[in-house]
């Protein structure tokens, strides 16, 4: 459980950084966590732009400035086509 307490920390960090930079064009919320994938909600007017995934994939750069390696490995549509959800593998080294 400490590793995942962490984890959230980290992450409303990261997304409280991430907000700062880059509301209200996009806005970025947790919405779980589910083994090593991590599942953020974008929402703002960054969707109806040509540079959609690239406001997604900034918060993998977000992470990184935290010592987080991410890689984000989708992106799902909803209903609001102001809203996207995107799934981030984090990669976790072993220390030996």
């Amino acid at each position: 459980m400490r590793k995942e307490g962490t984890l959230v920390k980290v992450l409303d960090k990261a997304i409280e950084l991430y907000n700062k930079y880059r509301s209200p064009e996009a806005h970025a919320r947790l919405m779980g966590i589910k083994g090593d994938f991590v599942f953020i909600e974008f929402s703002g007017s960054y969707c109806m732009t040509c540079g959609l995934y690239d406001w997604i994939e900034d918060f993998v750069y977000v992470l990184e400035d935290l010592n987080i390696k991410a890689k984000l490995v989708d992106v799902i549509d909803s209903e609001d086509e102001r809203r996207k959800t995107g799934v981030f593998k984090l990669c976790f080294t072993q220390r030996t």
